[in-house]
């Protein structure tokens, strides 16, 4: 298991999935930064059961499982080396309050990698609706001045382009009374 605290905070982004609309991490991706064995962790939980409540954790469904493993890489299926059980999912809440049902130095000191992975990408996802809004307001705004708009965005993207480079044109002329071949740059 690898010390948690070489485990940084983009590694930990890595792991967070958007499943029912929640932003979670999975048992066995919490167990690894924690520590610990994906058995133990869900042990612990499961004997804290009172600590976690639905919007905190829950179990997967087959289908959800299903999806999410292609996502990560796992393909292996009961029966064949994989997981008994379907994996749970905990929200950031549930992460923390993990950390705190496991009661260890090194799960203590994760934990706090976690969260700020958490809270980074709630800082990504509230500045990329925060653009998204600016962008609609532009677009009303273009929407009165179209025409000019337009044109201002073709001059734009003729500028933007390189420029070309002349053709080579193969030819046959008659200059008086001496024919010539010959290969000519023809400008456009």
């Amino acid at each position: 298991m690898k010390d948690a605290l070489a485990i940084s905070v983009n590694d930990i982004e890595q792991r967070i999935f958007l499943i029912r609309s929640k932003r979670v991490m999975l048992d066995e991706h919490l167990a690894e930064i924690y520590g610990v064995q994906t058995k133990n962790l869900n042990k612990t939980v499961l004997r804290n059961r009172e600590r976690f409540p639905e919007d905190f954790m829950f179990q997967l469904t087959p289908q959800e499982w299903d999806g999410l493993r292609f996502q990560i890489g796992t393909s292996k299926k009961k029966g064949r080396g994989g997981r008994l059980y379907l994996p749970y999912a905990f929200t950031e809440h549930g992460a923390v309050m993990l950390a705190s049902v496991l009661n260890s130095p090194i799960a203590v000191k994760a934990s706090i990698q976690v969260v700020r992975a958490f809270v980074r990408l709630r800082e990504i996802l509230t500045t990329h609706k925060e653009l998204s809004e600016k962008l609609v307001q532009l677009e009303k705004k273009i929407g009165r001045h179209d025409e000019e708009i337009q044109t201002l965005f073709e001059a734009i993207r003729r500028l933007m382009q390189p420029p070309e480079k002349p053709r080579r044109q193969i030819s046959f002329r008659v200059e008086g009374s001496k024919a010539h071949y010959g290969i000519r740059a023809r400008k456009r």
